[in-house]
């Protein structure tokens, strides 16, 4: 154990486990590991969410988003998505759900379409010419593509909030995590896709989170 940490793995992946909202969230080696400040995105989550609601989280990694939603709002349903085979592995150990492995919306079950109250995603947003500046915990031991978010940070990002109107409730939300610097472009996204933009910040986390609505009409 010591030496892998001495490696450089991260020590949530030489320990198995991360601690995320309470919850000890199972972590293999190559798996983005949860990150503290994404306890913000759930608790803005499940201020908005409605006992028995249909939850979607999309890029869930480990599934800890998902692990954590589905363990404070009563009866969710939650359906978790991830492109990365061995993050699916992982995130089938964390989440009591139906967790997917493809492309953003694409592997869903068409019956969630327009049902979904809470639609969440840690997406990949760090621009690709600085990934060469994460410290090598980041950059050498989790998936590229749990990392990479393409020239400005805001690719996948902007996939996720113009599919968001199809699997969206009316009045349903679009949870993102993303950064300071990019929050006034990612609002500019979910305006474009027809979505009411609201930026949450928390000092103490250091964390930005876009919250979108799908107007009732």
């Amino acid at each position: 154990m010591v030496e892998r940490r001495a490696a450089g793995l991260p020590l949530e992946q030489v320990l198995g486990w991360a601690e995320f909202f309470g919850l000890r969230i199972a972590v293999d080696p190559g798996v983005f590991v949860p990150r503290r400040r994404t306890e913000f995105l759930v608790q803005q989550a499940v201020a908005l969410a409605q006992p028995g609601d249909i939850i979607v989280d999309l890029c869930c990694g480990a599934g800890a988003i998902g692990a954590a939603l589905a363990a404070t709002v009563d009866h969710a349903e939650v359906h978790a998505v991830d492109i990365d085979p061995a993050a699916v592995r992982c995130a089938r150990r964390n989440v009591p759900g139906h967790v997917y492995e493809g492309d953003l919306y694409q592997p869903l079950p068409t019956r969630l379409r327009g049902q979904a109250g809470i639609v969440a995603a840690n997406v990949p947003y760090v621009p690709t010419d600085e990934i060469e500046f994460l410290p090598p915990e980041a950059r050498v031991h989790e998936a590229q593509v749990a990392l990479d978010g393409g020239p400005d940070g805001l690719d996948v990002l902007r996939r996720v909030a113009s599919g968001a109107p199809d699997w969206l409730a009316p009045g349903g939300h679009l949870l993102i995590e993303t950064s300071e610097r990019q929050a006034p472009a990612a609002a500019a996204a979910f305006q474009a896709s027809g979505l009411s933009p609201q930026i949450a910040t928390s000092a103490d986390l250091s964390a930005t989170v876009l919250i979108g609505t799908l107007p009732l009409t």
